[in-house]
């Protein structure tokens, strides 16, 4: 069950990169993968990913930038960590023209996987993303991505996604901070759980995180 887990490096304040490689090394072979988001990048760099990467070999890297923005801008910018990333995240709300048709094209060449967001884990999703659901929607259906992202701190959007998206991986954040018990997302039809703070910034990583996956198979996820 720990393998159902992606763990964010969100760095505390203060860390060096060689707290993100600690905890990498300590769930090496354990999560079955991590999150590299905006402040980690904005901490150790596109090198950052690359000592990630070295640490742990195995394990899936997923670029989260939350990119949204102008296929251009969003192209040059995953260029830049795709040789050390196995997906990259980006907002469905930027549509297809112009914006996500181009990034998609750059994930089949490069072969990194993309995953859109169709809604969000904190609570102002809910006030913007969430009433958009449907429009949302279509644009995922006309991309077709890998990946979806949706909140396990809402597990009724986590199934609405599964019914919605048959052949994407689910993505879920928002376990343990945030709100959502480890295993939510999972039984709501979630591939993927991701968890931070609670796991990533424990002096105990590891047992964090057999922790959570203990707690997560008391429930049947699909």
């Amino acid at each position: 069950m720990y393998d159902r887990f992606i763990v964010a490096l969100d760095p505390p304040r203060g860390a060096g990169v060689g707290w993100a490689l600690r905890v990498a090394s300590a769930l090496c072979g354990f999560a079955w993968g991590f999150k590299l988001g905006l402040p980690f990048l904005a901490g150790f760099g596109v090198e950052g990913f690359r000592l990630v990467r070295r640490a742990c070999p195995g394990a899936s890297i997923v670029a989260d930038l939350k990119l949204a923005d102008i296929g251009f801008s969003m192209r040059l910018t995953v260029e830049r960590v795709g040789p050390y990333v196995d997906a990259v995240i980006a907002h469905s709300f930027v549509g297809v023209e112009g914006g996500l048709g181009e990034l998609a094209e750059w994930a089949r060449e490069s072969g990194v996987r993309l995953a859109l967001v169709y809604t969000m884990s904190h609570g102002g999703s809910a006030e913007v993303l969430a009433p958009c659901r449907g429009r949302l929607a279509e644009v995922i259906r006309r991309v077709r991505p890998w990946g979806v992202v949706a909140p396990a701190t809402r597990p009724g959007e986590v199934e609405e996604a599964r019914r919605l998206f048959p052949w994407a991986r689910i993505l879920s954040p928002g376990v343990g901070v945030q709100g959502a018990r480890p295993g939510s997302a999972l039984c709501a039809g979630a591939d993927y759980e991701i968890v931070g703070r609670s796991v990533a910034h424990s002096p105990r990583p590891l047992e964090a995180l057999l922790e959570a996956a203990r707690e997560a198979s008391r429930c049947h996820p699909r």
